[in-house]
């Protein structure tokens, strides 16, 4: 059980991991395939490339007798080509980015609320359809979207605050979760509640998983794979933790965030 310090329930790194170890060691792989799935959607795993040895040589056409490109760079062909390029890498980038918006980002929240149900021992897949029912799709996105937005604005000042405000918001998922219905704007607000006094903390959190992820990183990047499910375990009771502080402090009901109101 968690202690309260005061008023205020203490928390440690080695009791978040120790209690995610516990909720991994029954349900590994189920947690390894959801968050395989999180990173392929994301672009977390990229496929590999490579190039063809080959010393062939290729002509242009509308190129001079030395090879230069002077005729063919003043051609209408050539403007032509530059306007569909430069359309195409638009279009692209447009289609990514509602990729994100309606498809990564909702099921992230899927996601982490699979990673809290299966911390109460839920271990459902069933939740990677979660954010995609009907009456919680729309309010997740524009959830998502807003907290997407705020970061990437305050990335645009600095670094460090767009990194301050990452943390601030880094609750939303979950609060959604919870609450699909509880407003892009409260999920916002109520996450920068939460983490209030905890960012540094939850900065030092994410630091100690760092050696794990350099030693996954020595197997072609392939090792990352298999601390994921690790790294979003203990993400999820570090919520359950603050969830439970918000409530005990009355920034939030049982209500609001759905859950039962013998919390305590």
């Amino acid at each position: 059980m968690w202690k309260l310090d005061g008023d205020f329930l203490d928390w440690t790194r080695r009791e978040l991991k120790g209690r995610a170890k516990q909720v991994l060691r029954t349900s590994y792989w189920k947690a390894f395939l959801v968050s395989l799935l999180l990173a392929v959607l994301s672009g977390g795993v990229s496929s590999c490339s490579y190039n063809s040895g080959g010393g062939t040589s290729v002509s242009f056409p509308f190129t001079g007798t030395n090879g230069s490109w002077g005729d063919f760079t003043n051609s209408p062909v050539f403007v032509a080509v530059m306007i569909g390029a430069i359309m195409l890498l638009v279009f692209v980038a447009l289609l990514s980015i509602a990729f994100h918006i309606f498809v990564v980002a909702p099921f992230e929240v899927s996601v982490m609320q699979y990673f809290k149900q299966a911390a109460g021992e839920d271990v459902n897949m069933n939740y990677l359809v979660y954010s995609f029912q009907k009456g919680k799709y729309l309010a997740i996105v524009k959830g998502m979207l807003l907290k997407n937005i705020l970061t990437f604005l305050w990335f645009l000042l600095l670094i460090i605050p767009g990194i301050v405000k990452t943390y601030a918001y880094s609750m939303v998922p979950f609060i959604l979760a919870d609450n699909p219905q509880i407003g892009a704007k409260r999920a916002v607000e109520l996450s920068k509640q939460m983490t209030r006094g905890q960012k540094w903390r939850i900065f030092v959190l994410d630091l100690s998983f760092l050696g794990w992820y350099i030693l996954g990183s020595l197997a072609l990047g392939i090792g990352i794979l298999f601390v994921l499910p690790y790294d979003h375990s203990t993400k999820a009771e570090l919520y359950l933790v603050l969830r439970r502080q918000a409530l005990y402090d009355g920034l939030s009901s049982a209500k609001e965030l759905n859950v039962p109101e013998d919390w305590q």
